[in-house]
């Protein structure tokens, strides 16, 4: 379960009565998308339907019968939320805004590189400051990934920036191979390994564009700083070494 402070109220209003339930701002858009898949136990901040969440009160059961053929809040709750209109403060929408917001600048920001720098990765910093001065408002009660397109199109005129990936060989020498490889080959998706007869190991990984430098700084962490990197432009440059 969540916090109560975490919460917002899910409201219906039907048959006379109103049915309200505590649940988790982002769940509770996911459920009434019908796209929420986790453990509904875990999203809620009580097992319980109320009529007034404020005061605790609760609707008479006969009430739920008639309005939702059970009386189990688990099976209730989702169609309160499904039926209802989710309730947020202005303190809770500013709060949701927030957090939502640097969920985006850290999306854009791990995708995205400037073209004319030598695709080169832009800082969170420049994202941010960009989406301000585009005038750009994140709203709360949409998903992230609903908006990264119209944040894109928003930056465009202020900031040169395209989404793309990046494919780097690494070849990490025989005394850090063995747990370096590990680490290196969980940042992106591996596309191609190979050890070598002196017992280093060579792998080629892909991944967003933007995370070029949590890169480089893993395989310098896991190798000492030993280990060589190379950008991979194409197939050609693929089968060389």
């Amino acid at each position: 379960m969540i916090s109560l402070d975490d919460a917002v109220t899910a409201r219906l209003e039907s048959h006379g009565q109103r049915f309200e339930v505590l649940v988790d701002p982002d769940a509770a858009l996911a459920i009434k998308r019908g796209e929420f898949e986790g453990d509904l136990e875990d999203v809620i901040a009580a097992e319980d339907v109320f009529e007034n969440a404020d005061r605790g009160d609760r609707p008479p059961e006969n009430a739920l019968e008639d309005v939702f053929g059970t009386t189990d809040p688990l099976a209730v709750i989702p169609e309160v939320i499904k039926q209802g209109e989710i309730q947020i403060t202005a303190d809770q929408r500013r709060e949701m805004q927030e957090q939502k917001r640097k969920n985006l600048v850290n999306r854009i920001t791990r995708n995205a590189v400037n073209p004319q720098m030598d695709d080169a990765p832009h800082p969170p910093e420049r994202i941010e400051s960009a989406l301000e001065e585009a005038g750009f408002t994140v709203d709360p009660m949409e998903p992230v990934e609903s908006q990264v397109d119209d944040a894109l199109e928003a930056l465009r005129p202020v900031i040169p920036i395209r989404f793309d990936t990046v494919t780097v060989a690494v070849q990490l020498p025989a005394d850090y191979a063995g747990s370096g490889q590990a680490q290196v080959r969980e940042f992106g998706e591996l596309e191609r390994e190979e050890w070598q007869p002196d017992g280093s190991w060579v792998g080629v990984v892909e991944f967003p564009a933007g995370m070029q430098n949590d890169f480089y700084d893993l395989v310098n962490e896991v190798s000492s700083g030993e280990a060589e990197t190379r950008i991979i432009k194409d197939e050609d440059d693929l089968n060389t070494r």
